[in-house]
Parts: C-alpha cells; structure tokens; sequence
C-alpha cells in the first residue's frame, strides 16, 4: 500500500508566511521572548475523568491530521463525555489573526515551535499542568515552549538530526562509519568517497534559504546555542556559529558539496547516482528512502550525527511541533486533558506514533518529547525496510537525548531568513566568507528585526 509520509518541507515553508505577519503587527511583536506584556492566564487543576463538554481542535490537514484523528478515537474511548471537534485548518494562514482577534477561537491547536515564544501573550501559561512531566520531557522542547519562565506549549514531536549515509558507498571507500566522531572525520570520509568517485560531491548543503537556516540552526543548537538568547538578543557572533561556517567554508573549498534544494529533482538525482553519499539532516529525512528514492532505497543508513568536540552533543534539532491553548479558549481544560493524553499517557503517545492504518510501520518522522515514550527498548515503530531493516528508532531516541537545551524562538525567527538564510547560500556558492556571513546578517537582523519590533 503506498503511503505519504509528513512532507516537513511544505511545513516548514509555511514559517516564513507567518513570521512576516509577527513582524508586521505591532501587537505580537511587542510580545517577543523577553518583554513585558500582560500577565499570562495561568491554567491550573486537572478535571475528573468524568469531566464532560465539548472542544474544537485544529491540526494541519493530511496524513498528520488521519494519525491525530486515529489518536483522538483513544481519547474518546478513555473521556466518553468529551466530544472532539477535530478539524484541518490551514494554522500558519488562520490561528496568529485568530489568537489577536480572540474570535472563532479553538480550544486547542497544533502549532509549529517557532511561533510559541512570539504568541505567548495570547497563550494559556500550561507551566503548573506541565509540572509532574518536566523532569522527564526533553530539555530542548520545554526550553524554545518557555518565555520569562512559564510555559506555553505542551511539547510534542523532537526532530533529532542525524547523519544519514550510503552504506554502500562508505564501504566501497573504506569508511567506518562508527568511525565518524567529528566534523573534521565527516570531511575526511567526503574526501575519500571523491577519491574512490571523482565525479562525488557527497555532503549535502541545502540551497533553499528557509531549510538551510533551519538546518545551519541544528548544527548550532548541537552546541548549545541559538540565534537568539532568552531575552530575544541575537547572539551570531559567537564561536559556535563560527565552528560551523568555517567548516562549511572548508567543505565548499574542498569541492565536496552538492548545493541542491532538499529532495527537489536535482538533489533526488545526486542522491541516486551516487554523488552524495552523507547528508547531516532531521529525522524527518527518513521520508527520502521510503517515499521518494528507487535505486537507493535499502541503501541508506542513520548514525548520530559527528560531534564539534570529541565527547560532544551528537544532536540537534532541526524543527517540531507543539499544542498550545489560547487564553480566551471557552473549555482549556478539557483541551489540556486532551494533550496531556497524546503527549504524556501511553494510550495516547502510542496511538500517533505506533503502527496505524494511516502508517502501518509506524510514524518514523520524529520522536516524542517526553521521555518515557522514547525508551529504546520499547520503541513505538518498527524497523525500517528502506533503510534495509535498520533499528531507526533507537538511533533516533539515542539521538535525542543528546540535544542540548535552547532559548524561546523570536518572532522575528522566520523574517531573518532574508539575512542569515540567504547568505547562507552566498557562503556555499562562494561569494562571501563566514565573517561577512556574521557581520553583515548580525547587523541587518538587529536594525531590521529586532529594534523595529
């Protein structure tokens, strides 16, 4: 049976849209991590099981939206007075103008981590609620759902990057792919797949500006850091970002790149051929071989990805999701005991991510949040068979536990783009170095983004 899996790709496109919208009205920008907007409406006390009414809850549409749907009949069956209004909207078009509204307002919706911190004046504060499970829920997802110390968004999904490889390939060249514990290894290996195949250009870089800051943002969270620092003050210029365009700049001097838009035709051909053969990438790249690639698929492999230090994070996060719950919400906690059953209960965990009718293997796109669904010796989904019957599951949760924790995510995340992302791309084609790469994006995101907001 062929399935579709997430297209993260036309997800993530929709930040853009959204973060020019935070940009321009003048409301939401004032409520940036950091500020000082108006006292958060606090949500406090877990209904009974016997607790009734009825609730509206918005998610994307698509496969997602079917798996939501499958999980929600769980919910029903453990709350038989709680009616679900589950409906597919397009959030990143509707739910900002909505939440500033305070009209038509859902009790509940799904929401990509990059808007929650720049919205959270509009947001019930769930830190109370979240309480019993913050121990136990991955560092990184309570850190980017946290402004001013409350939390704003039950944290759902962990995307942890990976490095995904031809095994194939790195066998023909000699390479062990155990043996690639640094960034320095990665190019190394990249240097001998060349050697075995000149025509090879085996790293993957990123050409569409959203992606490849996003994914420039993963290699920087690997070491513990963000664009922004917890009050919303960009923090580019720093050895972190530095490791990371340098090596970059290195692998693009060496002639080792292929610059192509993530999984475009271009890209799915140097995939196929055999002139990529390493791709540092999300979890969520696991689309690839199941979905998209012919000759390569039972080819590729996971690994974690290469450390900046030795002993270094082996992980960072490249996107995710939460559920947030608006402040003028008529029923929140009944909401509240919704996602508390699809993120922290096992009924509920389990139902998005293990074998459904809409996945019958599983969801092997990401990870849950919350540590006790992520145990590698209980996984959620099956081995892969198009990635020759690898154990994704445990290289994943291995993967997350590694990813360091974070700062909130401005509201002007999205807009920098025009900046960082698109010099990005000068820096990968050659027209600009990392330095110029800091100053020259540092500067336009402080006078543009964040003293005008």
């Amino acid at each position: 049976m062929s399935r579709s899996f997430v297209p993260r790709r036309s997800v993530l496109r929709g930040a853009l849209g959204a973060g020019a919208l935070a940009a321009a009205a003048g409301p939401l920008a004032a409520c940036a991590p950091g500020s000082s907007g108006s006292e958060p409406r606090k949500l406090t006390g877990t209904p009974s099981a016997s607790a009734k009414g009825e609730i509206t809850i918005w998610n994307r549409s698509g496969d997602l939206f079917k798996v939501f749907d499958a999980a929600i009949d769980a919910f029903r069956k453990a709350y038989p007075d709680i009616k679900v209004n589950h409906q597919a909207v397009d959030i990143d078009a509707k739910l900002a103008n909505t939440l500033i509204s305070g009209t038509d307002l859902p009790d509940g919706s799904f929401w990509d981590d990059a808007k929650i911190g720049g919205q959270a004046e509009h947001l019930y504060d769930l830190t109370d609620l979240i309480a019993p499970y913050r121990d136990r829920t991955s560092a990184y997802k309570l850190s980017v759902n946290t402004v001013g110390g409350r939390i704003y968004g039950v944290p759902w999904d962990l995307d942890p990057g990976l490095l995904w490889y031809r095994e194939d390939l790195l066998e023909d060249a000699g390479v062990d792919p155990a043996g690639l514990k640094t960034y320095d290894d990665l190019l190394a290996a990249a240097r001998s797949l060349r050697e075995k195949n000149p025509a090879a250009r085996p790293l993957h870089m990123e050409k569409d500006p959203l992606l490849g800051q996003l994914w420039l943002e993963m290699l920087a969270g690997q070491q513990g850091t963000s664009l922004a620092d917890a009050d919303g003050q960009v923090r580019l210029d720093s050895k972190e970002y530095r490791n990371v365009l340098n090596w970059v700049r290195d692998a693009v001097d060496d002639d080792l790149v292929t610059h192509a838009e993530y999984l475009k035709q271009a890209d799915l051909a140097a995939l196929e051929n055999g002139q990529q053969a390493l791709v540092p990438w999300a979890v969520w790249w696991s689309f690839a071989p199941q979905q998209l690639l012919k000759k390569g698929k039972g080819k590729w492999r996971a690994a974690p990805l290469p450390a900046w230090t030795p002993g270094g994070a082996r992980s960072g996060a490249m996107g995710g999701s939460s559920f947030i719950i608006p402040a003028k919400a008529k029923n929140p906690e009944l909401a509240w005991l919704l996602y508390e059953f699809l993120c922290f209960k096992e009924p509920g965990y389990s139902a998005v991510y293990g074998p459904s009718e809409v996945y019958p293997g599983g969801l092997t796109t990401s990870v849950p949040s919350y540590g006790p669904a992520r145990r590698p010796d209980k996984p959620l989904f099956e081995p892969v068979a198009a990635l020759g019957g690898q154990d994704l599951w445990k290289v994943a949760v291995d993967a997350a536990d590694t990813i360091p924790s974070a700062a909130p995510i401005p509201a002007w995340w999205a807009k920098s783009v025009d900046y960082l992302g698109n010099n990005l791309q000068r820096l990968i084609e050659g027209k600009m170095s990392p330095d110029d790469v800091i100053d020259d994006s540092t500067k336009k995101i402080q006078r543009n983004l964040v003293d005008r907001a």
